[in-house]
């Protein structure tokens, strides 16, 4: 990777949705980037790169060691200044009727790669004494996932996880902030086969550009954590206070298969 004095940013899941657009913030603030995703990202860096941003483009599966291993190899030695990691999967249905291959690249995806990325990129910025961490996790945490059980399962670990790395690193420099959306309007929900039930049909997801921009604006001020959306940071609030049976019926009226259409 070409040697530049200036910032440099790591996105991961930056294909489309909430990734890409947390790329675009990125280049628009400045940054030089190192994309990461499952799929090609060569038009995306010919559209970021045409400002005179430095973008360079690794096309793995963070799922798996490997697939990180290549993505950490590309920075070649050149500090990070700021790591989103937004790489995630999801998962519909029932989870006995779920492929188990298909559940464990989810937990590996969203959990034992993103970790293991934090872990490998958070050491560096520790030791150069400054940094800025972006996790996406999701208000999907905060309450048991009938039909996505695996899904919300990965996601309340991630919220956990951030609040606590977060206050091991609070003499150090850097920080870690938790993106926590809800419902956006991203190719997530096809590709979790969740097309048919209630949830991948709402007609009031939100951007994934206002998502980016709010979760953007809370990496560079250092905060905690960020709910997007109103209406997400109201059902957030309500999950804390609400009985886990009562959060568990909640989520299989929007998520159970085939229920698109119907009356709950």
């Amino acid at each position: 990777m070409r040697s530049s004095s200036r910032r440099l940013a790591v996105v991961t899941g930056a294909s489309s949705g909430t990734g890409l657009e947390l790329a675009r913030e990125c280049a628009r603030d400045g940054f030089d980037l190192v994309l990461a995703a499952d799929r090609p990202l060569d038009d995306i860096a010919s559209e970021l790169s045409r400002n005179g941003t430095n973008v360079e483009v690794v096309q793995a599966d963070l799922s798996r060691i490997e697939g990180v291993d290549r993505l950490y190899a590309k920075l070649n030695g050149r500090p990070v200044t700021a790591l989103l990691a937004n790489a995630g999967n999801g998962l519909g249905k029932g989870f006995l009727a779920q492929d188990f291959e298909q559940v464990r690249h989810v937990i590996d995806t969203n959990i034992t790669g993103t970790v293991y990325l934090i872990h490998r990129i958070g050491r560096d910025m520790r030791k150069q004494g400054g940094g800025r961490i972006l996790i996406t996790g999701s208000i999907a945490g905060f309450m048991p996932g009938t039909y996505q059980a695996v899904y919300n399962g990965t996601k309340a670990f991630i919220d956990s996880f951030s609040w606590a790395l977060r206050n091991e690193l609070k003499d150090t420099g850097v920080t870690v902030t938790s993106l926590m959306p809800g419902v956006t309007d991203t190719n997530f929900f096809a590709r979790a086969d969740l097309r048919d039930t209630k949830v991948g049909t709402f007609e009031s997801k939100m951007d994934p550009a206002e998502v980016a921009r709010i979760g953007y604006k809370a990496m560079i001020a250092g905060e905690g954590d960020v709910v997007a959306g109103w209406k997400n940071k109201l059902q957030a609030a309500m999950a804390n206070v609400t009985l886990a049976a009562v959060l568990a019926e909640q989520h299989r009226k929007v998520a159970e298969p085939g229920a698109a259409g119907t009356k709950s």
